[in-house]
């Protein structure tokens, strides 16, 4: 690595404007990157990191967004002062990007080999052909198998690390001398993204390029990063070596994310208590049909025989990379989607139960969803948005009393109960999730199906929300199925674990065993990518 300066932003100062009201998102940010440097930008939401970066390509919804201060130089030239020309020529060629979420980035109606040949034919002049060569090249060092069958594949046809890697693929398309990294990970399972980080090293020495990493979660920030700035409300508060932060932090706010993670154990289970839940060798098989006929040739068995019990008071992680069926199963023990095999709740079968027979029953089992931003509809506010389930399950209710409950759910979960009347849009993200949890509380139910509730959340916020699901557990006896690929949530908050792979149980026990004394190859590869060992020991174990 040479101690040139590749990219030095100095003093970088960024507003938004709505109407007369202007917020200040970063205030006077300074850093820089070497050539073949990796820099992270850490911090909760909200603390101007991602602004900062999109700055460097100036990304930003302008007019709305400006600069009221600060330089940007990019291998002696200031961005901020550059035409948009300039700036195409930039963008892409010499500086690129990955996103969090390759499945909003990537175009859904166009195919991968058209949307990689492109960025190579605008930027580099390459025919149709030598794009296509190009293009199989880029997919192969990118690790994506069997390119040649990928290049008429849609996103949506791939998997989520699959995706990633086309993302990848883009962003390396043109050899640039900057990638910034926004997220890259966050949304892929344990052992994906191992896979993952290991690919952007592999890239970056052989290409020599420097790199500007986004992210909330230290574990990559101290496997990836030469340095790090911590951002806190639009500035820097501490910089320098990375392991001089983790091992050193002067800043109390820097000492706070490192100490965010979610701690404490799963509330005792009581072996008395009465069962909620049961299922014996559950299928869900969905059939592969062919020919003019569309004849059965075949089935995906997304979930092939699955037993487990619940009980009250209890938790149950259940834990598997994309596609094993972790989700899948959730969605049939709530009978949203059809399956074979016995699902008794509360000693009643339920698995032959039609729509209207299962009605009754929905108050009892209540579902919180991964993403809260999508979960929530924009258009009702927060009041409407909890008081539904009570306005179908319990009509009886009259207006002011559903209110009031509404109430007691947003004071249950942290909020205040006169926010009822505000929308997601006003709220952050782990507001957000919390209005979600509200949502289904207010039913008082006695069975919660948790699918990667904290996924989308920063490490403080998701130590907090994990805080609040053992406090709620605790008072109400609830039995939680909690569906995640973080297994530090899962170790912080399950008493039993099952692991999937395939749709088959491959391991399952208390989770002090599970994660103390794995006894399969595939538990012991989750583990080692979850915990940031030997990132090439997990991917050779999980492949």
């Amino acid at each position: 690595m040479t101690t040139e300066n590749l990219v030095n932003v100095r003093n970088l100062s960024v507003d938004f404007r709505a109407g007369t009201a202007v917020s200040h998102a970063v205030k006077g940010v300074s850093f820089t990157i070497a050539r073949g440097e990796t820099v992270a930008l850490v911090g909760e939401s909200g603390s101007g990191k991602t602004v900062s970066a999109l700055s460097i390509l100036r990304l930003l919804n302008y007019p709305a967004a400006s600069h009221p201060g600060g330089e940007i130089y990019f291998a002696g030239r200031n961005l901020l002062a550059a035409s948009e020309a300039e700036m195409r020529e930039i963008r892409g060629r010499r500086i690129s990007i990955i996103f969090q979420e390759p499945m909003t980035s990537l175009n859904p109606l166009h195919t991968i080999e058209r949307q990689v040949s492109e960025i190579l034919q605008i930027h580099r002049g390459l025919d149709e052909k030598a794009a296509r060569v190009r293009t199989l090249e880029l997919l192969e060092k990118v690790g994506i198998r069997e390119p040649e069958k990928r290049l008429s594949a849609y996103p949506h046809q791939l998997s989520g690390g699959q995706r990633q890697r086309v993302m990848i693929a883009l962003a390396l398309a043109n050899e640039p001398d900057l990638l910034i990294a926004d997220e890259p990970t966050t949304a892929l399972d344990v052992t994906i993204q191992a896979q993952i980080l290991a690919l952007l090293e592999s890239l970056q020495r052989e290409l020599g390029m420097a790199m500007l990493l986004i992210t909330h979660d230290l574990g990559i920030v101290r496997k990836m990063a030469d340095r790090v700035y911590v951002m806190k409300s639009g500035e820097v508060v501490e910089n320098g070596p990375a392991e001089r932060v983790f091992t050193e932090p002067s800043h109390a706010y820097t000492r706070h994310l490192l100490n965010a993670e979610p701690k404490g154990k799963a509330i005792p289970e009581d072996p008395s208590a009465p069962v909620v839940l049961e299922t014996k060798d559950l299928k869900i098989w969905f059939p592969i049909k062919r020919g003019l006929l569309r004849k059965t040739v075949d089935h995906i068995k997304a979930v092939d025989g699955i037993s487990l019990t619940l009980r009250a008071g209890q938790t149950l992680g259940v834990v598997g990379e994309s596609g094993s069926g972790k989700t899948t199963l959730g969605l049939a023990i709530l009978r949203l989607i059809q399956s074979d095999g016995p699902i008794v709740y509360m000693g009643q079968r339920i698995d032959g139960l039609k729509g209207k027979e299962m009605r009754p029953l929905r108050r009892d089992m209540q579902i919180v969803f991964q993403d809260p931003y999508g979960s929530l509809s924009p258009r009702l506010s927060v009041s409407q948005i909890i008081e539904e389930g009570l306005t179908i399950l319990t009509p009886e209710l009259g207006a002011d009393e559903r209110r009031a409950r509404v109430g007691q759910a947003l004071t249950e979960v942290g909020l205040d109960p006169q926010a009822q009347d505000r929308y997601p849009h006003e709220f952050s993200g782990g507001q957000r999730q919390r209005i979600a949890i509200a949502r289904a509380m207010v039913l008082e139910p006695k069975l919660v199906m948790l699918d990667e509730p904290t996924s989308a959340l920063d490490m403080s916020v998701q130590a907090q929300i994990v805080d609040l699901l053992r406090d709620l557990q605790r008072k109400r006896g609830l039995a939680y199925m909690f569906i995640s690929h973080d297994l530090k949530v899962v170790r912080a908050l399950s008493n039993h674990v099952i692991v999937l792979r395939n749709g088959k149980v491959v391991e399952e026990g208390p989770a002090d065993q599970i994660f103390e004394q794995p006894q399969t190859a595939y538990t012991k590869a989750l583990l080692a990518a979850a915990l940031n060992l030997e990132v090439a020991h997990a991917t050779a174990v999980a492949t």
